[in-house]
């Protein structure tokens, strides 16, 4: 089953604050992200190759 990380969760992982992710979805930017229940949730999956794209981004630059 997939792990399901709240945006609580996600934002503590990040080192963002959960307001930050919440903009970020707004602007279609950040982790990929879904309302389940009415409550924003992310997949580690998801957000752990995030995590990685930034740094290849950022080798790239």
């Amino acid at each position: 089953m997939t792990e399901l990380l709240t945006i609580q969760q996600a934002a503590d992982a990040l080192g963002r604050p959960v307001a930050t992710l919440y903009d970020w979805r707004l602007k279609g930017y950040g982790p990929k992200s879904a309302k389940i229940g009415g409550r924003v949730a992310y997949r580690r999956a998801d957000l752990e190759a995030w995590i990685e794209a930034q740094f290849e981004a950022g080798a790239k630059a």
